[in-house]
Parts: C-alpha cells; structure tokens; sequence
C-alpha cells in the first residue's frame, strides 16, 4: 500500500471512530433520571467526582458526603482518580466559555473520546509492530477499535477509557522493546504505560504485573558458548531504575495520598468497605446477598446465572445499562470470528519465527495469557464476593492480547502454508477465497459497528430524550 493510500485508509480510521463515538456521546442520557436502561453504567456517581474537582479544584476524600452514593454508602473517590482530576479540570477550562450543565456533562464525555483516539493511534502503531502485511495491520486495527463494547467505553464519564489507552500504550512498549530492546526510548514509553495504567483502573493491573515479568525476563539470557545463563546486571538496573523512578514520580503520589488519607490504605478498598459499613444502607447494599454471604460455590453463580455466556455478549456489545444489545448475528460472527482465529494460532505452526528466540517467544505469550486471565479472575471474584455482575467492561483490558492472538491466527489461515502438497493445484482459488474472507471481515466489522450504533443504540436514546 503506498504511503498516501495509508495516510488517507488512517484519517478515515480514526474520523470513523471519532463519529461514532461522538454520535453516543452526544445522544445518550444523563444517567440520574428514568428509565435508566439507557443510561451509561454508574456515570452519575462518578460524575460527583468530577464535578467536586471541577467546583472546589482539589481531589475529594472518598468519605465526602458530597460524592457518596446513596444507599450503598460508598464513592468513587477511594478508586484511583488520574481520569476523573483530566476531566474536572478540563470542566472549568470549558466552564471560562459556558457553564451549563449539558455542555460540561458533554465536555467530561469529550475527554474520554480523546483517550479514545489516542488509543486508536497507539494501535495503529504496535499493529504496525505487530503485522508485516497491513491488510493485518488494518484487520487487527479495527477488531480492537471498532468492536462495539470497546467504543462505547469511550462516550461516558468512567475511568475503562484511560485504562484502555494505557494497555495499549505497555502493549506497545513492551512488542517494541522485545524487537529493538529497552532503549531509553522503549523503556520511557512503558513508564508512562504503567504510570497511566496505575491510575485508571484496577483490573487492568495485569499489565504492570506481566511489563515486570517481561522485564525480568528480557535479561535472562543463554550464552552461546557457555550455555550458562547470564544477565547484563548493569543493563538490568539502569534501565529497570529508570522505568521504576519514572513510575514512582508519576503515579506514587496517588498511593502515597491514599495511605495518608486513609491511615496507610494505599489502594483505599478498605476504607471503601468501612465507609459502606458506616452510611450504607443494608436493605440496599448488596454485599450480604451475594453468592459468597450465602455459602454458595463460586461454580454455583457461573452455573445459574449463564455467567460467561452474560459476560462474552456485554464483552461484545451491550450499550446503557446493560439494556442495549445488538443484532443476533453481530454475536455470532464474533464467535466465529474469535474461535478461528484462536485454533489457527495454536495448531499452525508458524514457519518464519527464528527458533532461537523460541524461549522469549514462548514467554512473552504465556505473559499475554496473563494478560488475559487476570481480569477474568478479577471479575469472577468481584462477582461473587460483592456484587455479582457479569459486564464485559470489567475484562475488557484482555482486548489487545485477544484480538493479537486472533489475528495472528487468521494471517497464518490465511497463507495456507499448512496447505498438503497435493492442494498446490488449488492454491490460487484458495488464496482469492482467503483475501476475500479477509477483506470481508473487516467489512462485516464496519457495518456491525454502525448497526450497534445507528440502529440498536440511537433509537433508544432518541425515544428516551435528554434527560438533565
């Protein structure tokens, strides 16, 4: 493809995203008044914490009356708040021009459309790293961007958008530094991965886990003479000081807050169960109901509640609360879509990787499955221990490794290298067939997209109204 064809195929990418995404921004309600199916899960209650740094220009305690959530006691403000300070301050630069309440609602939204197309440029980036063949590159661009559930973590006031941004950013870092090494380049960028990461959202610490692994392991290396191992200690340290004193300057001053605040409760999940125990109210609070107050097995509440199958259509798309879904078709293809890709990259064998980076290979994937299981047991766990809920914004940190693997699985389908002998004859009809399938998934990705938006979403907003 020649560099103009590219740089137009990019604008229209990411002008896609940015209408798509302003079009729900724009429409949705405000999530304080009925009917709340259409409502953006717990905007307004995050929104207190915006609005407090937007009135007062400092960070609330999360015991504030001001920003608790009636009946359950709780606020947002004991979460990590790096999202919510952008936001807030962002609203009082808007608020020099105009202080009504849509356009400062809309403002706060309009910031997490920003994330989100930083994120779509990020992609483009590591799938440029990822991908030789940029009918891929675009493939695995718009699996990650355009799913559906993905967008709209980017239309509403939360903290899912900047925590996306920065999975794509450690992604990034890490795929470059483990082609290029951990220039100070590489290593900077990563430190600012986790930094972000750090201060959005919980179950996207996964990330930060497996970047330490990776580190680690990146150094660990078999002299081949000796066949011992050996490490660049110096190396290790310098650049492993570095990205750690980076992160310490950036993010440490949240932690540091919260221990302060909160007598030495750095993450604040503990002050956040004795605030509950202080202003919530029982007959509201869901803590004991859930599946473990009652003494039941955690394979009990997968089995009743059709737990996975809730988990993978809001992973998909479900827009409001959990109320808008899409087409019956646009789920199956996903399935589809998802399970190829995924059995083609664990049984075709890949005949370009070099075997004598056969460890590292194996090692970056296996901390990719981590990627993915973390969040997973996380939302499992969250489920069942405080208030069980299936949403797909809760392992929504796995989209890049889930869709990488994909379609690195659907590249290796689609050069039929594992093609027998005997099918050479075949090997032309089979490869039109391929680019076609190819080229057609991206299509299919597209029009699921706009369906999700224009046809299942928007006439919902539209017979609900504003709701300010």
């Amino acid at each position: 493809m020649s560099k103009k064809k590219e740089r137009i195929l990019f604008i229209c990418y990411l002008l896609l995203f940015l209408g798509t995404a302003m079009v729900i921004a724009l429409m949705q309600p405000h999530a304080d008044t009925p009917p709340w199916y259409g409502n953006p899960p717990d905007e307004p209650f995050r929104y207190k914490v915006v609005q407090f740094i937007y009135k007062y220009g400092k960070l609330p305690n999360g015991y504030d009356p001001e920003i608790r959530i009636p009946g359950y006691g709780i606020s947002y403000g004991f979460y990590t708040l790096l999202p919510y300070i952008v936001q807030g301050f962002f609203l009082r630069f808007v608020s020099l021009f105009s202080k009504d309440a849509l356009v400062l609602l809309y403002a706060a939204r309009f910031v997490n459309i920003i994330f989100g197309l930083c994120m779509a440029v990020v992609v483009y980036f590591l799938a440029g790293r990822l991908f030789k063949d940029s009918r891929f590159k675009w493939l695995f661009c718009f699996a990650v961007m355009f799913l559906p559930q993905n967008l709209f973590l980017h239309t509403y006031v939360n903290t899912d958008s900047m925590s996306m941004l920065s999975t794509a950013i450690i992604m990034y870092a890490l795929v470059a530094a483990y082609q290029d090494s951990f220039t100070w380049k590489n290593s900077t960028i990563l430190a600012i991965g986790i930094s972000i990461c750090a201060q959005s959202y919980f179950n996207a610490y996964g990330f930060i886990l497996c970047s330490i692994f990776l580190y680690v392991g990146f150094y660990i290396k078999k002299n081949a003479a000796t066949g011992k191992i050996q490490i660049d200690w110096k190396e290790f340290w310098l650049k492993g000081g570095y990205i750690a004193g980076l992160v310490l300057l950036l993010a440490g001053w949240c932690f540091i807050r919260n221990a302060i605040l909160y007598d030495g409760d750095f993450l604040g999940m503990e002050s956040l169960k004795k605030c509950a125990a202080l202003y919530g109210d029982p007959a509201v609070q869901p803590y004991d109901k859930t599946y473990s107050a009652r003494g039941l097995s955690v394979f009990t509440m997968l089995k009743e509640q059709g737990f996975f199958n809730g988990l993978y259509l809001s992973f998909i798309a479900t827009y409001g609360s959990m109320a808008i879904t899409g087409n019956i078709w646009m789920y199956r293809f996903y399935k589809v879509f998802l399970a190829v890709g995924m059995i083609a990259f664990l049984l075709i064998r890949n005949k370009e990787e070099k075997k004598e980076n056969r460890g590292k290979r194996i090692f970056f994937r296996i901390n990719m499955l981590l990627c993915i299981l973390i969040p997973l047991f996380l939302c499992i766990r969250y489920a069942y221990t405080m208030d069980y809920q299936h949403q797909g914004r809760y392992v929504m940190p796995a989209l890049i490794p889930i869709m990488m693997w994909t379609v690195e699985g659907l590249r290796k389908l689609h050069s039929l290298s594992f093609l027998p002998a005997k099918w050479k004859k075949a090997e032309k009809m089979l490869k039109r067939i391929a680019d076609a399938a190819l080229y057609l998934s991206m299509a299919v990705i597209i029009l699921f997209l706009l369906h999700m938006v224009f046809f299942c979403a928007v006439p919902v907003y539209r017979a609900i109204g504003y709701v300010l």
